[in-house]
């Protein structure tokens, strides 16, 4: 299986550096292997020229009867070849063995190979299947023949070969040396740059989408003559510039809470009164027309339409606000009980289905308020689903927590909606018919709650079938 390649800067700066060094050394060793290489044939092209070819010429007295048939070894090193070549053909081969003369049975191939040499004195490399590899010359004789001299390549190759390995040897312990310095070095240049990604990661993690943020300090020691320091001091720019807009945030959305708040308590008692006036007037023994009755009853209507949201407003306030809630025992089991009973007398087309354990559940909390969190999932389930729909209320018991779910087969939340629908004043006017007397504030005052008693809420809908879940802790 492939090994992936290193994915973090500090192992591609360091793999990097460990490939620039083996091109490096791979070039070195190329080139001082050929130049040793080019250095040897050289001492080999100038022994060659020094011998003359006189090796080769003696071995044309095997032709002459009258002459001495011992070829001429004189001062010739051992394994040189010597070749006579008469119109193409060679006619002589010999190789000095033990400081005498040697012949040589040549193949077909072999003879080819000598006769193809230029005789014009410079050195070639050719490969004998008899002998191997071998440096000739090539020259002309005094009877207009060609005198070929050779000494073997073998030395060459071995003395390059062994270079080679001493080279292969030193510089694979300098790339290893060269890898486990680099990585050390490399390491410790990228220190900085690992406090940045501690300080970018611990940022993070902080819940900056509401609440008061308490921002980490700025990263110390920042170089800006480096490139890590250079990241640390823009890291810097930008969180201070996050902590500012973060404490402009929240205090807008402090005077925002404190306006709702206040608008909140302040409208309370007008909208009494005039519910008040209305109520009067609708007791009133006299006649009334009939248009100034139905206008009254408008007034009635709408003047405990906007209690319901005054009091959501304030409600909503007060959880932003952070303020404290009870934390005494609530039977949850009761608590469905008394909300389904409230449900099935509002909504007397829907069907009721309740999933209770046999023991009560409780859980700590404020009963008040875990009343209406669930008593507002029951009335969203009957208010933005048609008669005839069975709605299930399902209550989970384990030692760590409590779930309630509410269930409905409904035509389901359009799922471009999903994402915003505990937001404030949202309804799903495209999927789920919208009846009067709807806030938009129900879900919202149901996350906020949960949220407020450290629990979640989650939706799971789609056509046919939509859930809230709500989890509580026991503890």
């Amino acid at each position: 299986m492939r090994r992936p390649p290193p994915r973090t800067l500090r192992g591609q700066l360091t793999a990097g550096l460990v490939a620039l060094l083996a091109l490096a050394c791979l070039g070195v060793g190329i080139t001082t292997a050929l130049a040793l290489r080019g250095f040897l044939l050289g001492r080999l092209d100038d022994q060659l020229s020094a011998s003359g070819g006189r090796f080769a010429a003696s071995l044309e007295h095997e032709a002459r009867p009258d002459a001495d048939n011992r070829a001429d070894t004189r001062g010739q090193a051992e394994s040189t070849l010597g070749a006579r070549l008469l119109n193409g053909r060679v006619t002589q081969a010999a190789v000095v063995d033990d400081a005498t003369d040697r012949h040589l049975r040549l193949t077909d191939g072999d003879r080819h190979t000598l006769a193809a040499v230029p005789a014009d004195g410079h050195g070639r490399s050719v490969r004998l299947s008899t002998l191997g590899a071998y440096r000739v010359t090539a020259v002309y004789g005094d009877d207009q023949d060609i005198l070929i001299t050779g000494l073997p390549l073998h030395p060459v190759e071995e003395t390059v070969h062994r270079l080679e390995a001493v080279e292969a040897a030193l510089f694979g312990a300098a790339l290893v040396v060269t890898g486990i310095a680099g990585a050390v070095w490399v390491r410790v240049s990228l220190r900085p740059l690992q406090r940045v990604t501690a300080r970018a990661a611990e940022v993070a993690g902080l819940p900056l989408a509401s609440g008061e943020i308490a921002m980490p300090g700025p990263l110390p020691d920042t170089d800006p003559r480096t490139e890590v320091g250079q990241v640390g001091t823009a890291l810097n720019h930008m969180l201070g510039h996050v902590e500012d807009a973060l404490t402009r945030r929240q205090a807008s959305e402090e005077r925002l809470r404190q306006f709702a708040a206040d608008a909140s308590h302040e409208l309370r008692t007008p909208v009494a009164n005039i519910r008040g006036h209305a109520e009067s007037a609708l007791r009133h023994p006299g006649t009334v027309p009939g248009e100034v009755h139905h206008a009254l009853e408008r007034i009635d209507a709408e003047s405990q339409r906007m209690t319901r949201l005054v009091d959501d407003l304030l409600l909503l306030a007060r959880l932003d606000a952070g303020r404290p809630l009870e934390h005494e025992p609530v039977d949850l089991t009761l608590l469905i009980l008394n909300a389904t009973d409230d449900a099935r007398a509002a909504g007397p087309g829907h069907h009721w289905v309740l999933d209770l354990p046999e023991e009560p559940v409780t859980v700590p909390g404020d009963a008040h308020r875990l009343q209406q969190a669930i008593g507002n999932l029951l009335a969203n389930a009957r208010t933005h689903t048609p008669p005839g729909t069975e709605v299930t209320i399902t209550l989970a018991a384990d030692p760590a927590d409590v779930s309630v779910s509410v269930s409905d087969d409904g035509p389901g939340i359009p799922e471009e909606l999903q994402s915003e629908v505990f937001g404030r004043f949202v309804r799903a006017d495209h999927a789920r018919s919208r009846s009067t007397g709807s806030t938009g504030l129900g879900l919202s005052i149901v996350h906020a709650v949960i949220t407020a008693h450290d629990g979640i809420i989650t939706l799971d809908s789609s056509p046919g079938r939509t859930t809230f879940r709500l989890t509580l802790p026991r503890r």
